[in-house]
């Protein structure tokens, strides 16, 4: 049987790792440990297609300690038991180097299986995960690891790798094999920064490839049906997805309505409504707030518009919401009000609501049973000067106006009325 493009091109040295230079280039602290022959616990995280896989690989070679390898997908705590059994025997006289992939997947009681031959020695972990390991990976076994982020490949990085599968498939192939020009970056630049990805569409393309002429050809056209949506990386729940709403947040935050559509765009090709929602939901009052007030009522139409016609049409109303918050007059004069308030009151900072204030039914106990309460509306302008904060807390000042036009308008009418200036 034929072995699968992914594997027969999988790199065998780290100069032929694609990507991750942050970690490989000579110099860098990766590539240190394990070119001196490193025996260190370590925990790869990072997306699929990035290379975890194959350095571990290469690790693996450097080392004398018999390989074992398990999936946590499928792996039971016997088959852990089963590795700590070899540990010491004829079987691993060196010791076990044990990789496993997608730690992720293995509950407390696994995890914790492996920390006594951990901190012996005798049993040396490379883990691999696509899920944050300060989430995902028990804390003692993450404290005897060292954790190494791999990244996305760019599409500059993953070309070569995509040229030399399809030179592969152009010598396995019985006829002559061809492509459209610009096809290796297109693939490239479609794998999402996923390198196996790519290879396994060079793979599907050429077995799908048209004869013309005596020879096989493959278009771009072909090539954008085989990675119809496979160039955007996303994880419901995952970290992919709070990277893109904190995206899409900041740009909403930072008045670039170019940027906020993008990111608004990879949620709704992941068919994702919900969380887009919510950013906006809260980008209105977080980051317009006072500024224009209306956008909560604008932004909250938008979402309800959007969740009762769903996808496709969906797009149209949160579209509009993204461009309106982007582009709207800007205040965190609610965020950081509230934000003080808060903090006096977990710091235990209150104190008893003013008799003014208090409920009618105060008046019926206590020697003092008037309650003295001003009623604003009987006042000129329907304001009168009386004291709402308790007294421990008189004066303080938790909301201060913003620059913008609509909250420096109010202040002038306040000023004037009051008397004084805010």
């Amino acid at each position: 049987m034929q072995r699968p493009l992914a594997d027969e091109i999988r790199p065998k040295t780290l100069d032929d790792v694609v990507g991750q230079r942050h970690l490989l280039a000579p110099g860098a602290v990766l590539r240190r440990l394990i070119e001196s022959g490193t025996e260190a616990n370590m925990v790869f995280y990072g997306p699929s297609g990035t290379g975890k896989t194959t350095i571990a690989n290469i690790v693996a070679e450097r080392t004398h300690k018999a390989l074992y390898r398990l999936n946590a997908t499928t792996a039971t705590l016997q088959d852990v038991k089963d590795v700590i059994a070899d540990v010491g025997t004829l079987l691993a006289p060196g010791g076990i180097l044990l990789y496993l992939d997608e730690i992720q997947y293995f509950n407390k009681k696994q995890q914790q299986s492996l920390l006594e031959f951990m901190e012996n020695g005798k049993l040396t972990l490379i883990a691999s995960t696509t899920e944050n390991p300060y989430f995902y990976v028990y804390g003692a076994l993450l404290s005897r690891s060292t954790v190494f982020e791999f990244k996305a490949v760019s599409p500059e990085e993953a070309e070569p790798a995509v040229l030399r599968a399809l030179d592969i498939e152009k010598e396995r192939s019985p006829l002559p094999l061809e492509w459209e020009e610009g096809l290796p970056l297109q693939i490239a630049t479609a794998c999402g920064g996923d390198v196996r990805k790519a290879v396994n569409a060079v793979e599907l393309l050429s077995q799908a490839a048209q004869a013309k002429k005596g020879k096989l050809f493959i278009s771009k056209e072909d090539a954008a049906q085989v990675s119809q949506r496979s160039a955007m990386r996303y994880d419901k729940g995952g970290d992919a997805m709070y990277d893109i709403a904190s995206a899409l947040m900041k740009s909403l935050r930072g008045s670039d309505p170019d940027a906020a559509l993008h990111y608004l765009a990879r949620f709704l090709e992941a068919g994702d409504l919900v969380t887009p929602c919510r950013r906006l939901l809260c980008s209105a009052s977080e980051d317009v707030g006072m500024a224009y007030p209306q956008a909560v009522a604008i932004v909250k139409a938008c979402v309800d518009t959007a969740m009762q016609l769903g996808l496709p049409e969906a797009q149209l109303p949160l579209a509009q919401a993204a461009i309106l918050l982007a582009t709207a007059p800007k205040s965190n004069s609610v965020v950081e009000g509230i934000g003080k308030a808060r903090a006096d009151v977990r710091a235990g900072r209150t104190g008893d609501v003013p008799r003014q204030l208090q409920n009618v039914h105060a008046d019926t106990t206590g020697f003092d049973n008037q309650q003295h309460y001003l009623y604003p509306h009987n006042f000129p302008g329907h304001w009168v000067d009386q004291q709402y904060l308790p007294d421990a807390l008189k004066g303080v000042k938790y909301y201060e106006w913003g620059e913008n036009k609509t909250e420096q308008a109010a202040k002038t009418y306040w000023e004037k009325l009051k008397g004084k200036e805010l």
